[in-house]
């Protein structure tokens, strides 16, 4: 019986059967008896003691099925990429013949046509090989969001060159860090973040690091900064065609940094090949149109908004329109002046967008699609019915990671699903682990233990180098690589990628995010999963800003929990937010502290950095924000010196 066999066998023998069943159907189709019996041998063969398991066989046949060929159409587009031996550059070239005088980048009154792009960065190219840079060095790009910005690191890959993406709100140690970290030989500043330079000019690990400056605009030059617009106008260009053809498919393109929520940046090894996986990962399973406007309102210097994204443009020619600065009141504006019939979010964006007070603007566009990932379950319906949107199309995955998944059928809360029949085919799975540290369960051989449907597990992806959605090139720094990798997961030698998420998948294939390791503290002795109580405070506050997170207090085991809410006016019922937390969770799970906030600690993509909370903890010295304690009572009142000695001495009861 199938019930005896590993998964990948199992998973074999069903799709086996079904093609004999149907076979064998179709040759006796005009033996009414005989195709019965066969259709309900197969049957039997499937059922086995899994009635539950040939269901959701069923149930998902559609879904599946239209995965399915995408998927089979994405891995025909990467394989001819890789025959071809093709690289980012090289594919743009061709899609510039195709369509020079379409507009590739929008931002505001500027716009660059894909012949202008290409010869921007052909401009690039050529300039940055006559200074000396050699193929494999990195070049720090500093700047923020325009319609050039992609367009330099386009052209530092046609010579080689990778471009490491840094974050532009990085200031003092973490810049100093991103710009180390990568091995950087120069810096190509944007004008409007010459501070932020000038601020780490003189520290010894960068100070004798070129600068080249650009701006479209007439700047002061830093000290010592070479005048990269100036340079740009003069230079001649040389034939660029057989210095782009010496790249490999493999060789690094970009370096994208992790967002640094819980520490400093990590600089991820983006090769052509896993950013045409990315690209055109998001255009073929999301089925985006190539005369689709993209609106995107994020920073190009992550995942999203640069791969994901950008990536439609270089390898599809897709137009993309650009915003310097996301503005939740003119999301929807700006889509319908463009005309945008796709549209990008990321993180809280979308409940950013939600709490804007309605207008007639929120349904006068043509947007027909939004993707990207974070949009929350508990928001989901309001926003796609508020805004009339046709289709979500919610992503999971790290820069650097090879556990990625696409919802691209509309399940409401899903970040993606891997088909029932096909797992063998694209290996990621949920192991057992410990909620609280995150740290993998493994049996008395020494292995892990795969989840069943409705447990919680850690989200990992096999490592194989040779196929593009598998592969895991790492970091910038090594040991930080090796920190990611299980080893001797299910067998001996094997090796996994460890998201650090824990995600729940249902019978259908469907996965759920339900927190990240770390994010989950115990207290009481009951693991908190900081999402849930996140979602429940918020929908309790009305949308505004919230986090939540395990502080430790003295003398008592585990953590306690702590909500940091954004009440710039201190608009925050207290009272009414006691009652709604006790009517809506178990004690456990209630915060015993409230911090009200201006606002929260967040990156470049939206993202909440906990770490600085945490660190901060309850401490009513060193925290000038409003503090709230959980009393005996139910009711969340001011916390007071008393409190904070009571509980530093262990004398609270708590």
């Amino acid at each position: 019986m199938l019930v005896e066999f590993d998964t990948q066998k199992k998973n074999l023998t069903i799709l086996l059967t079904c093609i004999i069943g149907l076979l064998v159907s179709a040759l006796f189709r005009n033996q009414p008896e005989l195709c019965t019996l066969c259709l309900g041998v197969v049957v039997f063969l499937l059922t086995g003691s899994r009635p539950r398991y040939v269901y959701a066989i069923i149930r998902s046949a559609p879904r599946d099925y239209q995965a399915g060929v995408r998927f089979i159409r994405l891995n025909y587009i990467l394989s001819m990429y890789e025959w071809k031996g093709m690289t980012v550059p090289r594919v743009f070239k061709e899609i510039v013949k195709k369509h020079p005088e379409r507009p590739a980048f929008i931002l505001d009154d500027k716009t660059l046509t894909f012949q202008e792009v290409e010869e921007f960065s052909n401009k690039i190219a050529s300039y940055f090989k006559s200074k000396g840079f050699e193929r494999g060095d990195t070049i720090s790009v500093l700047m923020e969001t325009n319609v050039v910005y992609p367009c330099i690191w386009l052209g530092l890959s046609k010579i080689g060159v990778v471009a490491a993406l840094i974050n532009y709100n990085l200031r003092k140690e973490p810049l100093i860090h991103s710009i180390k970290v990568a091995n950087s030989k120069a810096i190509i500043l944007g004008s409007e973040l010459g501070k932020a330079i000038e601020d780490i000019r003189d520290n010894e690990s960068i100070k004798n690091i070129p600068v080249f400056q650009y701006s479209d605009k007439p700047q002061d030059l830093i000290k010592g900064a070479t005048d990269l617009t100036k340079d740009l106008e003069t230079h001649n260009v040389n034939e660029m065609s057989e210095e782009i053809a010496r790249g490999s498919i493999k060789d690094n393109m970009v370096y994208i940094y992790t967002s640094g929520t819980t520490g400093l940046p990590k600089a991820a090894k983006i090769s052509h090949l896993r950013y045409m996986f990315m690209g055109a990962g998001s255009h073929v399973m999301l089925g985006i149109k190539d005369d689709d406007v993209i609106y995107n309102p994020l920073p190009l210097y992550h995942t999203a908004g640069g791969m994901l994204g950008v990536g439609n443009v270089f390898l599809f020619g897709i137009t993309m329109v650009l915003r310097k600065k996301f503005s939740a009141s003119n999301f929807f504006v700006d889509c319908a002046k463009h005309n945008c019939s796709v549209a990008q979010y990321i993180g809280e964006l979308c409940r950013y967008v939600l709490s804007v007070p309605p207008k007639p603007e929120d349904t006068k566009h043509n947007i027909r699609l939004m993707f990207g990932n974070g949009l929350r379950p508990q928001i989901w319906p309001q926003f796609v019915s508020r805004f009339n949107i046709p289709m979500i199309g919610e992503l999971y995955g790290s820069t650097e990671g090879n556990s990625n998944l696409i919802n691209c059928d509309n399940q409401v809360g899903a970040i993606g699903f891997v088909p029932l029949i096909a797992e063998w085919l694209y290996p990621v799975t949920l192991v057992r682990c410990d909620e609280e540290t995150g740290d993998v369960i493994r049996d008395d051989k020494g292995r892990c233990i795969k989840c069943q449907p409705g447990e919680a597990g850690v989200f990992i992806g096999q490592i194989n180098p040779k196929r593009a959605h598998s592969s895991f090139n790492g970091y910038a720094d090594k040991a930080a690589s090796e920190k990611k990798v299980l080893k001797d997961v299910f067998k001996q030698g094997d090796t996994y990628f460890n998201s650090g998420d824990i995600l729940v998948r249902d019978i259908l294939g469907y996965f759920y995010f339900k927190d990240r390791t770390g994010d989950t503290f115990r207290w009481r002795g009951e693991n908190v999963a900081t999402s849930e109580v996140e979602a429940i405070i918020t929908n309790i506050v009305g949308l505004q800003d919230c986090t939540v997170y395990g502080v430790e207090i003295p003398h008592v085991e585990g953590r306690a929990g702590m909500a940091a809410i954004v009440d710039p006016n201190h608009t925050v019922n207290m009272e009414n937010l006691s009652i709604g937390i006790r009517g809506s969770l178990p004690a456990y799970a209630q915060p015993l502290f409230i911090r009200l906030m201006k606002e929260l600690p967040m990156t470049g993509t939206f993202k909440l950095k906990k770490r600085d909370l945490q660190l901060e903890g309850f401490d009513i010295n060193k925290i000038q924000d409003p503090i709230y304690f959980l009393n005996k009572d139910g009711i969340y009142r001011k916390f007071t010196q008393t409190d904070f000695k009571d509980i530093e001495n262990g004398q609270a009861r708590l």
